[in-house]
């Protein structure tokens, strides 16, 4: 019996001998004692968790190498792998995870319209949904700041940027020509159906080396990736109708939608200052098939439209008008894959090809046939080396061949013209972020271009910055410099230029708190290689440089609020803009005639409950532009009177999946004027006569019928109105 005794206690004492304590503390980056989080060694139930001061202590049999773990909410797990005899008074100190909600966003010149992005500014809906927008992606975006709205124009103008300045991508590739043609005076309209998106990335300045080509800012598309159920739109409008389906099978899905748009019903309604000898009519089509492999997504976009009109317009210097008959073709093909290699690199890689083709008839004595054939190749590839270090890197081509051809007739001679060129852009670029904290975040790029018919090349550098400075609010900075090579209406009679070039410097404050958000950004870019001309239109006579300069400069803000008055959402816009340059034929440095000093856009949306409507409202005011006075001394002396707009709409409900949707662009009709048409030649008083140049219709008025047929049988077409 003495002798099992004496065998316990020396069993005992080698088992507590062979115990070891582990211990130490647990703290933030800030030295912060951080309580409850777990500490453990990795495959046993040895283990403990932090008290109020951040200390652990436990005991354990396990000898050797072992791998110890801590864990607590919001921050990276942290790992050790040593022997478990130096497991003691270890002081632990836990990094933030990054992937967290309230990580700093890279956001200067930065708008994002997406459901899935931590800030966003507008959502899908919102396109479609703001009176003044018409259905059209930009003219959503013409509410937001750092856009300025040219009425007769239609298209993006940004930051005192030409509308040429402005690149659109379509799930990353390049999209050659994103508008319908038009006459003078007549806004067009972006070809693409907006409900096929879900996705807007809009900079005004700033952007990744990803994209080039531009010297204002880029709009980034992205395509559903899945669609939630099958469904059919039906639509039926008072200047057309349209029809769309989505089937989804196992691993892809198909969606396809098919429009007709034709004036002629509206116009004889409401006549409108133009003569229409055949009213604008379009009939276009879209389709997105998605496949998903193990690893990735594949998708094939197409698009093709066919518009026609035939239009005579006031003329000051010809009593019969200018006439001017056009039809237009295109087709876009776009091609991209997104997937995974493996856990730590990624690949989107994908191209597209444009066909366009534009038949002017000009006066009754000029033809002129246009043919484009563009297309576009990208590769990226994207390596994460940790969750706060990553780096992406690509190359691409674009390739366009363009022929001109032009017959004029005169005094039954007939003289014909052929203007054409090739050009093949080769760049590379390459792109890291760089997560220092959730507070603290840098992207550093750079990009690089070959152009073959200029033999140079480009370079250029992009930084942005984004800090924290409270946990709602940041701080970011950009700075870039980018470049883009001459539009088509110049490559066509010459090759003898170089990159236009802009630098861009940002400065971004941006809050957000439960559905409110407020962003105030300041800018500057300044232009350098701008084309001048010796002609006011380019022409075979035009002798060109680039010897153009400019700048522009401004402060942005914008306040968004669905929250504080319930069934209200509505944002606000300001903009300031002080601009000039020199450049095409002017003169002498001045502000551009696309440039409005100040502009305000307001933005609202109500839901009656009882009622089943949804009832919008928009106003849009921008200061007055200059125009040249020929009756006074001076280059671009004078200013038009002030755009404003107020417009309406109204969608009801008749049932879950019935909507009547009516809507009314600038409901006050006031007179508002683009610009004014002088007199080749001056009366007997020596004065010029002048015209205003007006918008066709002071008012224009929709009304549309939209049903649904989906499997859920609750889903309906209120976010594409």
């Amino acid at each position: 019996m003495k002798s099992f005794l004496s065998l316990l206690l020396i069993l005992s004492s080698y088992f507590l001998t062979a115990q070891t304590t582990v211990s130490g503390i647990v703290t933030d980056p800030k030295g912060v004692p951080i309580e409850g989080a777990n500490v453990f060694l990795d495959g046993t139930y040895d283990g403990a968790s932090t008290d109020a001061r951040g200390v652990f202590s436990f005991t354990t049999t396990e000898t050797g190498e072992q791998l110890l773990k801590v864990t607590f909410l919001s921050y990276e797990p942290y790992e050790i792998f040593m022997n478990v005899s130096t497991f003691t008074n270890l002081n632990i100190k836990l990094r933030e995870d990054i992937n967290s909600l309230d990580t700093v966003v890279l956001s200067a010149g930065t708008f994002e319209a997406s459901d899935n992005s931590k800030v966003s500014v507008l959502k899908p809906l919102d396109v479609v949904t703001t009176a003044s927008a018409l259905g059209d992606f930009v003219g959503a975006l013409q509410t937001l700041p750092g856009t300025t709205t040219v009425a007769e124009d239609g298209r993006l103008f940004v930051r005192g940027g030409d509308a040429g300045e402005t690149q659109i991508f379509i799930d990353g590739i390049r999209v050659f020509t994103p508008y319908t043609p038009t006459a003078n005076n007549t806004p067009t309209r972006g070809r693409y159906s907006p409900f096929l998106f879900d996705g807007i990335t809009f900079s005004t300045g700033g952007y990744s080396a990803e994209y080039g080509e531009s010297l204002s800012s880029v709009l980034l598309l992205n395509t559903v990736d899945e669609p939630d159920q099958n469904k059919t739109d039906i639509s039926i409008m008072s200047v057309g109708a349209g029809l769309g389906l989505t089937r989804k099978f196992e691993k892809s899905s198909l969606s396809l939608s098919t429009s007709y748009i034709n004036l002629a019903p509206y116009v004889a309604l409401f006549p409108n200052r133009n003569n229409f000898n055949k009213p604008f009519q379009a009939l276009a089509g879209e389709a997105v098939y998605r496949y998903r492999t193990t690893d990735g997504l594949f998708k094939l976009y197409a698009a093709g439209d066919r518009t026609s009109f035939d239009i005579t317009q006031e003329d000051i210097n010809n009593p019969e008008g200018f006439n001017l008959g056009l039809t237009n073709s295109n087709v876009y093909v776009n091609s991209s894959y997104t997937g995974m290699l493996n856990d730590t690199w990624s690949i989107q890689t994908g191209g597209s090809y444009t066909l366009a083709r534009n038949e002017a008839n000009i006066q009754s004595t000029t033809q002129v046939l246009d043919t484009e054939n563009s297309a576009h190749l990208k590769l990226k590839l994207k390596k994460r080396f940790s969750n706060r270090f990553k780096l992406s890197f690509g190359a691409e081509q674009f390739i366009t061949d363009f022929d001109e051809d032009v017959t004029v007739a005169v005094n039954d001679n007939m003289f014909t013209g052929n203007y054409d060129f090739k050009s093949n852009i080769s760049a590379a670029f390459a792109e890291s972020d760089i997560i220092f904290s959730r507070d603290f975040a840098i992207k550093l790029g750079a990009r690089a271009s070959y152009t073959d018919y200029m033999k140079d090349v480009t370079f250029s550098p992009r930084a942005s910055i984004a800090y924290k400075t409270g946990a709602k609010s940041q701080l970011s900075l950009a700075y870039g410099e980018f470049y883009q090579n001459p539009l088509n209406d110049f490559l066509k009679f010459s090759l003898d230029f170089e990159a236009q070039k802009t630098t861009h410097y940002i400065a971004n404050y941006q809050y957000s708190d439960n559905g409110r958000i407020f962003r105030a950004e300041a800018y500057r870019k300044s232009y350098s290689d701008l084309i001048t001309s010796t002609t006011e239109f380019a022409s075979p006579e035009s002798v060109f440089t680039n010897e153009g300069s400019g700048y522009a400069q401004g402060v942005d803000v914008f306040w968004r609020d669905n929250t504080s008055i319930k069934n209200m959402d509505y944002w606000v816009s300001y903009s300031y803009l002080d601009s000039e340059r020199k450049y095409l034929n002017y003169p002498e440095q001045a502000r551009p005639t696309f440039a409005s000093p100040h502009s305000v856009s307001i933005v609202a949306k109500y839901f009656v409950e009882d009622w089943k409507s949804q009832i919008g409202m928009s106003f849009q005011h921008s200061s007055g532009r200059t125009y040249t006075d020929r009756n006074n001394p001076g280059f671009l002396q004078a200013n038009t009177k002030s755009f404003n707009d107020l417009s309406i709409n109204w969608a009801y409900l008749l049932s879950q999946q019935k909507i009547l949707y009516f809507s009314i662009n600038n409901v006050l009709g006031l007179r508002n004027i683009n610009g004014y048409q002088y007199a080749d030649t001056p009366d007997t008083a020596g004065m010029f006569n002048r015209r205003a140049l007006r918008p066709a219709t002071d008012q224009f008025f929709f009304v549309g019928f939209f049903w649904t047929i989906s499997d859920d049988k609750s889903s309906n077409q209120l976010d594409n109105l």
